[in-house]
């Protein structure tokens, strides 16, 4: 007799961490050395045969590609000259593959100030002349790699960039390769309990900056997730960045960069916003409290998606249906403020 599957654990096939990571170590330090020996022209020819192995084997990969494509169409019809058709899934998986260039590019080849399209200066001059630490929100919408590479220029700013899975470590331990002196510290977490929070406060007190990002069910499924509006329809997002920053007690930001290969333009669209000079949270309505900042969240992340529907690189079952909907209070209630 099969037991029934608890609704708060995600299926092992559609959860983003069962996907092989992409990129090994070996092949990225071959496209580094491709790009920097015969130019970005090379590279992305040679970049076909990525684009082609996740169209045709990756079916998983490929359905989300559509699945994200197609809400955004019915949200956005206005950004598009007719509904999204496989040649758009080509099209998504191949800026994902420049974009996987770009995140190593962009930390041993100076970008130049104009070559970033920054939508608010002010915040971002205030935000830099800031000496608090402070906690940076981001998603896998864009290349916050540009984030990390714009920052890295200033010598002062110590970046610290936390994980929750194994997936992006080739990638950070490349960059640091790239650029030792980039002031960059990676932390693999795979959750949250005295001893980090302790480290990282230590860490925000001295003025330093965590980058988290905000938009991936954590490894231990849907328990520790709200349900938010996201491009019409409903999907989860973790609670732990607003856990983190009510026990740091810091400021909080959100940073979106990416490049909008439409037209001739090739800028970096750079973008900060000022989330919250603090995390609060009530003892009486917590759940409410988070959902509403992961709302908030949400929001700021489709405006993003609504400008660059080729920059979102979320390449799983991103989504959830009404047999999902979780009674969340009981796991949100049972930690400790």
């Amino acid at each position: 007799m099969k037991s029934k599957k608890n609704p708060t654990e995600t299926n092992d096939d559609q959860h983003w961490s069962s996907a092989k990571e992409a990129g090994t170590l070996f092949g990225l330090r071959f496209l580094w050395l491709i790009h920097k020996t015969l130019g970005r022209r090379v590279l992305s020819i040679l970049l076909l045969p990525t684009v082609a192995y996740f169209v045709i084997f990756r079916s998983d990969s490929r359905k989300a590609s559509q699945q994200f494509l197609n809400n955004h169409y019915q949200q956005y019809p206005e950004a598009w000259k007719k509904a999204p058709t496989f040649s758009d899934t080509i099209s998504h998986f191949r800026q994902f593959a420049e974009t996987v260039v770009d995140k190593l590019s962009s930390w041993y080849v100076e970008i130049d100030s104009d070559d970033f399209n920054i939508h608010s200066p002010e915040l971002v001059k205030e935000l830099l002349e800031d000496s608090r630490g402070q906690l940076i929100i981001g998603s896998h919408m864009g290349n916050l790699e540009y984030c990390r590479g714009f920052m890295h220029r200033y010598k002062e700013k110590t970046i610290n960039v936390l994980l929750h899975d194994k997936h992006s470590q080739n990638y950070t331990r490349i960059m640091a390769q790239l650029n030792p002196d980039s002031r960059l510290n990676v932390y693999q977490v795979d959750e949250f309990n005295i001893n980090t929070i302790m480290a990282f406060k230590e860490k925000i007190e001295v003025g330093e900056w965590l980058f988290i990002a905000g938009d991936r069910v954590p490894l231990t499924g849907l328990e520790r997730t709200v349900t938010v509006d996201f491009l019409g329809k409903k999907a989860a997002l973790p609670i732990g960045p607003y856990l983190l920053a009510k026990a740091l007690d810091c400021p909080v930001k959100l940073m979106f960069s990416y490049q909008n290969f439409k037209g001739k333009s090739e800028q970096i669209h750079f973008d900060v916003v000022d989330f919250a000079d603090k995390i609060t949270l009530s003892r009486k309505d917590r759940q409410n409290d988070i959902q509403q900042y992961a709302q908030r969240f949400a929001t700021e992340l489709e405006k993003q998606c609504a400008k660059a529907p080729f920059q979102w690189f979320n390449f799983y079952d991103f989504w959830i249906d009404d047999k999902h909907q979780l009674d969340q209070n009981k796991h949100i209630d049972s930690i400790e403020s």
